[in-house]
């Protein structure tokens, strides 16, 4: 049950971060609402991660819980009825250094994973009337049948990493702004100004102080266009005609002309670039110990452990259980094998809500 008034043990601006950590898209197609059970789960693992317990009077699942990504989603969403979320909050954060962020953090993350999950269920098939001109590309390779199925299968799982790609870009600026200790600004608020038109602001990823970050995975030679790189160019001079110095972050270390020539032009106006390991090790530095914790473990840490299986492609095959709503998946090779079921429950709604995003800007979508 929602209470419709405002806990007074709670100061007004941690009421504000615990409702904004608790909500996502209320309006939207799908909206996520944590509820006080799901917070105090999601504690208990900020906890495990920190070695930290509370005093004896404060109530908290007893049982060790283990890693948050070890976890079903369907544990986070058990009631716990005798809890008291407030109490244990409060207490938090007097036994937890930055427990507020941390738990911000981590609730975007659950929010994000909750919202993907409901993805994979409601993303409509496609229908044949928006995909059928593609067929004059591979008719007759296959016979008809096979087709319809695979071009209904290709357009779907496109459609689902789009969305993918969007909830991870909406997910990484705020988490790497807070681990930064910084906010990001938008263009109407931002303090930085355009030198071709000072009226106009820029969109800053994150500033701390007289520093303005920009955030990304990687700068490829990519098809977004000359005048699009020219203004990636041009926010360098821009952040130090306006009082700020500019550092360029960029996670992955692949190299290109472009990055180079990015990093050349931050270089030019005494900004700073950190790619790769180095990129890494500067937010964990700013940090400090509790996020510094919290990026290796939920960012850097599963990021990295993916990567190393790159070039080791599992044999997929995925089944339409029509008589249960659900697809079957299995990735195996001759060692091992791997399955899990997509339970299906379509929603209309959202067939025209993908978004086609450019991977190497993917961390610059609005907040």
């Amino acid at each position: 049950m929602r209470s419709n008034s405002r806990d007074k043990r709670l100061t007004l601006e941690m009421s504000q971060l615990i409702t904004r950590a608790r909500t996502m898209g209320l309006a939207t197609a799908i909206p996520i609402y944590l509820d006080d059970s799901e917070l105090i789960r999601l504690v208990t693992i900020i906890l495990n991660d920190l070695n930290k317990t509370l005093p004896p009077e404060v109530y908290l699942l007893p049982q060790k819980v283990g890693n948050y990504y070890d976890l079903p989603l369907d544990w986070f969403k058990e009631p716990m009825h005798e809890a008291d979320f407030t109490k244990i909050y409060l207490s938090c954060t007097q036994v937890v250094q930055d427990f507020d962020t941390y738990f911000k953090c981590l609730c975007e993350i659950h929010k994000r994973r909750r919202k993907y999950e409901r993805i994979l269920s409601a993303q409509p098939l496609p229908t044949m009337l928006q995909i059928s001109p593609r067929t004059l590309l591979e008719f007759g390779i296959i016979a008809s049948p096979a087709l319809a199925s695979w071009m209904v299968c290709k357009k779907w799982f496109y459609d689902i990493d789009n969305r993918a790609a969007q909830e991870t870009g909406y997910l990484f600026e705020p988490i790497l702004a807070s681990a930064l200790g910084g906010v990001s600004c938008s263009a109407r608020n931002s303090p930085i100004r355009r030198r071709s038109d000072p009226k106009k602001g820029r969109q800053v990823d994150c500033i701390v102080d007289k520093t303005a970050y920009e955030f990304k995975l990687r700068v490829t030679i990519a098809a977004s266009g000359q005048g699009r790189f020219a203004q990636e160019l041009d926010f360098a001079e821009d952040c130090r005609n306006s009082g700020f110095s500019p550092v360029l972050l960029v996670l992955d270390p692949t190299p290109s002309a472009r990055l180079e020539e990015l990093s050349k032009e931050y270089e030019r106006v005494e900004g700073q670039t950190y790619i790769g390991d180095k990129a890494w090790q500067h937010i964990e530095e700013q940090a400090g110990a509790t996020m510094g914790t919290f990026v290796e473990k939920y960012v850097r840490r599963p990021i990295a452990e993916i990567d190393t299986y790159a070039s080791n492609l599992l044999n997929l095959s995925i089944s339409k259980l029509s008589s249960e709503s659900a697809f079957a998946v299995e990735l195996s090779n001759e060692q091992e094998s791997f399955s899990w079921r997509i339970n299906r429950k379509e929603d209309q709604t959202l067939a025209d809500e993908t978004t086609s995003l450019e991977d190497e800007y993917f961390m610059d979508c609005p907040t």
